[in-house]
């Protein structure tokens, strides 16, 4: 009888280590806050996109997703120059998903519905643009580029974005439908190998099951190239710099400034806020010099 529970220890053991081996890339890849009960079960129970204090919050803030990687040193510098503001909450879903919360009043995710209505939100230029009539004291803060993430190696060996035509290739691409980035994508596709290039990647390849369009690509395509479901993925120069400072095992393929787009990071503050001083206090923050260090820290351009 002993043997038979010291085996099925040893059993369970290994399973544990083959779904930690599993799950061993899944975010969320920043540092939780403290509770008392800390409980996320990779694959499993993860909200890695929602942030900080839903409960009565004093500020609440819609990022743009692929900011995801400043929240937390954002906030917490935040709170250190306004003190007054402790309890935040902050999501980083893609911005025309967060477009549809405001203009829906609520969002469900899983079987938790949340019907706070954002102070500031935060995306690119072109959808600041699309949302002015909701929005007052708009204003850039940041700025990006264009990148390729691929597998550690670059097995398939990806010089550039024509690369990504090939009919070997399996791309993760940003879905223009409610990403920003799809679209300022789109465009430099064509800057590289013209409308057929576009159409190759957005039209034949993702009939073929080779480009696939993700939901919430600042998770998926890096997921999908650490665990070789893709090859590639155009991403966000921060984003693949941000893979590769927490040593995961990516690689950067860097794309020349005439093939590529710059992307405008834009802030403003909904006409019906809430908590419009905390949210004039956010705007303030967000053009500050320690804001800006941290953006800048983590890939983004901020002059």
């Amino acid at each position: 009888m002993k043997k038979f529970s010291t085996l099925i220890t040893i059993l369970m053991a290994f399973a544990q280590a083959l779904y930690t081996q599993d799950h061993q890339f899944d975010p969320p890849w920043n540092k939780p806050p403290e509770s008392k009960v800390m409980f996320t079960v990779p694959g499993i129970d993860n909200v890695p996109d929602l942030y900080g204090d839903i409960n009565d919050p004093q500020l609440v803030i819609f990022f743009a997703g692929n900011q995801f990687m400043c929240i937390d040193e954002l906030l917490a510098a935040f709170k250190v120059s306004y003190p007054q503001y402790q309890r935040v909450f902050a999501e980083t879903l893609p911005p025309g998903i967060l477009a549809k919360q405001i203009e829906g009043g609520s969002i469900t995710i899983g079987n938790m519905r949340i019907t706070l209505q954002a102070d500031v939100y935060t995306a690119g230029k072109s959808r600041i643009v699309q949302m002015m009539d909701r929005l007052t004291d708009t204003t850039a803060y940041a700025y990006n580029k264009l990148a390729i993430m691929v597998q550690k190696g670059n097995p398939k060996k990806i010089n550039g974005l024509k690369d990504l035509g090939r009919r070997d290739v399996k791309i993760s691409m940003p879905n223009p439908a409610w990403e920003g980035i799809g679209k300022r994508i789109e465009e430099a596709y064509v800057k590289a190998g013209g409308e057929p290039l576009r159409k190759i990647i957005m039209q034949t390849k993702v009939s073929d099951g080779s480009t696939y369009l993700t939901q919430i690509h600042h998770r998926q395509t890096p997921m999908r190239i650490l665990y070789k479901q893709s090859d590639a993925g155009p991403v966000w120069y921060s984003e693949a710099f941000y893979q590769q400072m927490i040593n995961h095992p990516i690689e950067m393929i860097t794309i020349p400034d005439k093939e590529n787009i710059t992307a405008t990071y834009m802030a403003g503050i909904l006409k019906e806020a809430p908590h419009k001083e905390a949210a004039k206090d956010f705007m303030n923050f967000i053009k500050s010099k320690p804001a800006k260090d941290i953006y800048k820290k983590y890939g983004f351009i901020t002059d």
